[in-house]
């Protein structure tokens, strides 16, 4: 069980605090995961009274729990965990306001300060719980991506809150580390000898990361068109994949050596800049089609998004990890909103064995998909039934869902909550993570800036632009669909 804990969840009208934290805490609460004291007090600048945030948050909390997992019973015992106040978080007056709110109501344990809100109230967040006498040693903060637009922006964050809080009590997270198939990739490699022998470049012949989704900028386009998916994704999302496909075993399984060997990946990632930008990346934007037998509109006819934006909704790049283990081969990463299919996937692909027995050239493949489902398979040649050796593909599945069936399959938010309250780091990231990132990142930005070219367009519901096609078929390989 949980220790105590004090709970302050800024923007807590957001989406972010009503689709996944508070549905999160609440099946937390359900499984009796949480300590008896735990409280949480969301923040935000709408003028509700606690009946009515109560009343949106159980609105919310219903329609993405579970029909079978939610019960008025157990809302209501939760319910009694839940508070609000309204608060402007840029008014240092207004956070006098919430300790003397917090003070009364008695202190319970540590206090996690989440910063589910847009990354420039980070910086006067963390000041003004300064000031207020609300950072101190037994208190936390928690920041949502993206940390900053560019390196000097996530300097610059990173400076502003680590003057407030020490990096160990810093924790800078990325949901995707909290999904079960992301950490079973760490027990697939690390906990199998099968696989160490052959996870190099004397035996992998490349490695693809896509996340693709169907959904278009929703309510985002505000944020979205200023970010494009650059900076909103590949950034942080498929980096973070990248990491944990590549780096070496830690010396030990905690967040100090595990951490160390991700950063030593994103340091190790070869610079794209000038020319190369053009060739080994690819950038898109979403034209009219159809999602589901829908007719789509086009990314510029999005609301809040400006008619002319050259914002790209896709990015593919190719990638090299330049060490001894990685030289030489590439790892494609791709990410769209409006793509034809839903889908977060690690496909690595298996050099072909050095002589050719049988007619049938196949390759093996190890697929690892992070959602829709989360399972993980591995591509055999077989022999088909029947006369002569014709050989077929085959699958060695695990299904997650399957193999676990009598447990409920966590959510990445609730993992990762509870991690905070209990003070354990290891699968958010640590600032020169970020900064690694960006370092690495920056260059193709300002390629694309340099050597201007509106992104590529593509109908609603394909895979992206022809050129990303282009990108990994000059190297003989294919996107795997």
């Amino acid at each position: 069980m949980s220790i105590s804990c004090d709970m302050l969840v800024f923007g807590g009208t957001g989406d972010l605090a009503l689709h996944k934290l508070i549905p999160a805490l609440y099946h937390l609460h359900r499984e009796g995961r949480l300590h008896r004291d735990v409280r949480v007090l969301a923040l935000a600048r709408k003028k509700l009274d606690r009946a009515a945030y109560l009343a949106l948050a159980e609105r919310h909390c219903r329609a993405q729990v579970a029909r079978g997992d939610f019960t008025s019973e157990a809302w209501q015992a939760f319910a009694t965990r839940l508070d609000y106040l309204p608060l402007d978080a840029t008014q240092r007056s207004e956070f006098v306001r919430l300790a003397h709110h917090l003070g009364e109501a008695g202190k319970r344990g540590v206090r996690v300060h989440y910063l589910a809100t847009a990354p420039d109230l980070f910086e006067p967040i963390a000041a003004n719980l300064e000031s207020a006498g609300l950072a101190g040693d037994d208190a936390r903060i928690v920041l949502e991506k993206p940390i900053g637009h560019s390196l000097d922006s996530a300097l610059e964050i990173n400076e502003a809150i680590g003057a407030v809080f020490p990096e160990s009590r810093i924790y800078r997270i990325d949901h995707y580390l909290g999904k079960e198939t992301v950490q079973n990739l760490m027990a697939l490699r690390f906990a199998n000898a099968l696989f160490e022998p052959i996870w190099r470049a004397g035996h992998i012949d490349h490695v693809q990361i896509t996340v693709a989704e169907t959904l278009g900028v929703e309510n985002r386009g505000g944020y979205y068109d200023h970010a494009g998916a650059m900076r909103d994704m590949l950034q942080n999302h498929l980096l973070q994949l990248l990491c944990l496909v590549a780096m070496e075993a830690p010396v030990r399984f905690d967040a100090k050596h595990i951490r160390g060997e991700k950063v030593k990946v994103l340091e190790a990632l070869k610079p794209i800049t000038g020319n190369d930008v053009l060739d080994k990346t690819v950038r898109g934007q979403y034209g009219a089609g159809r999602i589901g037998g829908h007719d789509v509109p086009a990314y510029y006819f999005e609301p809040n998004i400006d008619n002319d934006s050259d914002t790209e909704t896709f990015v593919a790049v190719q990638a090299e990890v330049d060490n001894w283990r990685w030289a030489g081969v590439p790892f494609y990463l791709r990410t769209g909103k409006r793509m034809a299919r839903k889908r977060s996937e690690i496909i690595i692909t298996f050099k072909q064995v050095p002589h050719l027995l049988f007619k049938k050239g196949e390759v093996n493949r190890l697929v690892i998909s992070l959602q829709p489902e989360e399972c993980i398979s591995l591509q055999l040649m077989a022999k088909a039934p029947g006369k002569g050796m014709q050989l077929e593909p085959v699958e060695l599945d695990l299904n997650l869902a399957h193999a676990f069936s009598s447990t409920r399959r966590w959510e990445a938010y609730e993992r990762l909550l509870l991690d905070v309250i209990e003070g354990d780091s290891t699968l958010f990231m640590r600032r020169d993570e970020v900064e690694a990132a960006w370092r690495w990142v920056d260059p193709i930005l300002e390629g694309w800036q340099g050597h201007y070219r509106k992104p590529r367009p593509y109908p609603a519901g394909e895979d992206g632009p022809e050129q990303a096609r282009q990108l990994v078929e000059r190297h003989g390989h294919q996107w795997w669909r």
